[in-house]
């Protein structure tokens, strides 16, 4: 068992809890200095979310946003940025969903077709950054950024009715044709909607997360390889194959991120499914600290944020109140962990001071006595 440690929980949440008071306060700024109320914009947030719909959204939003943000954590954790969850999500839930309309299979082998697609798509277009990095020697940034470009033509490309897509008669809009009815994950129906069944595995997926990087080798593995690859490689881990194995698993999660929205709702994919999602996952990751809890906190406020938001222009306020409100998020998090990480170390290093004098002092009275 391992001691309890007050001062680092304390220096764990103090981190995100600072970001978040100082984008707070700073919105408010924005809105004062708009000539604006600063405070009225959050009292009808929290009006909103008394809706029980909009709990669900929600919710639900949460679900998707959590899958994202633990993709992104994943590579984090091997010092990998991977800025591609956007692509590999989308391209995944693309293929997923073709996949799903063209076959017709009993209910749990259906959905797990889907999901098991999804998630090789997903790996495989960030393998490709993997092997790049591993081989090449080529930034993980810069590979998975121009694969995001990619993975948007190819979308558009294989989408066309003379490809993969279809277009209903009288509509523009191009799907991959509707799923069957085997293939959609059942939710749990409540008083003001449904939560998607895939949100609960989402948060299921929080757990593995955490007992797969804590309590086994390979997560101890890619935990020391991310800290120090020349150290990892000492201690005989082959660094450029957990570099590849972290890749893949972000990959594969990343594949998943579409699954809640494709199984739970729209049972089909078109262009209108939501972009930026793997971006708003690295706000996440880094407000939650990489943690499944801190991530799950994370994935509700951010989710919190946006659909509570999408109604204050009824009431004289721009909805992108909640764009400059992540955007602050985001820029309060880096400042405030290094605000909070050089505050540890001074605590560690007077620590140590007491200690060493505290013995000292031991060590003169044993030799008086």
């Amino acid at each position: 068992m391992k001691k309890f440690d007050k001062d680092r929980l304390l220096l764990g949440i103090a981190g995100p809890g600072l970001a978040l008071v100082v984008a707070f306060l700073l919105t408010s700024v924005v809105l004062l200095v708009s000539d604006r109320d600063p405070i009225e914009p959050y009292r009808l947030m929290f009006q909103t979310a008394e809706f029980t719909d909009v709990q669900v959204n929600i919710l639900n939003q949460a679900g998707t946003y959590y899958l994202a943000a633990l993709a992104v954590a994943v590579g984090f954790r091997m010092n990998l940025f991977n800025i591609g969850v956007d692509g590999q999500y989308r391209l995944a839930v693309m293929l997923a969903a073709v996949v799903g309309a063209s076959v017709e299979l009993p209910g749990p082998l259906h959905i797990l077709l889907i999901v098991i697609v999804a998630m090789l798509v997903g790996a495989l277009w960030a393998g490709i950054a993997g092997i790049l990095k591993t081989t090449r020697g080529v930034s993980e940034v810069v590979s998975t950024i121009m694969l995001n470009a990619i993975a948007t033509s190819l979308i558009a490309w294989m989408i066309l009715p003379a490809n993969l897509g279809e277009q209903l008669p009288g509509s523009n809009d191009l799907t991959t044709g509707e799923i069957a009815e085997s293939g959609w994950f059942p939710g749990l129906a409540m008083e003001g909607g449904t939560i998607y069944g895939f949100t609960l595995v989402a948060f299921a997926l929080g757990i593995v997360y955490w007992f797969v990087l804590n309590r086994t080798r390979f997560g101890f593995d890619l935990r020391a390889t991310g800290a120090s690859e020349s150290a990892a490689q000492a201690s005989g881990v082959d660094s450029k194959k957990m570099i590849l194995t972290a890749m893949l698993i972000s990959g594969a999660m990343a594949g998943l991120v579409g699954m809640p929205l494709l199984l739970g709702q729209t049972h089909t994919y078109s262009l209108s499914f939501p972009a930026g999602v793997g971006f708003t996952g690295i706000t996440i990751a880094l407000l939650g600290r990489n943690n499944p809890i801190g991530i799950f906190f994370a994935a509700l406020l951010i989710s919190f944020i946006e659909k509570t938001s999408a109604d204050l222009d009824q009431f004289g306020y721009e909805k992108e109140i909640a764009t400059i409100m992540q955007g602050l998020i985001v820029i309060s998090v880096v400042v405030s962990y290094e605000l909070v990480r050089q505050y540890g170390l001074r605590r560690q290093q007077q620590k140590v001071g007491e200690e060493l004098a505290a013995q000292a002092r031991r060590n003169k009275e044993e030799v008086a006595l």
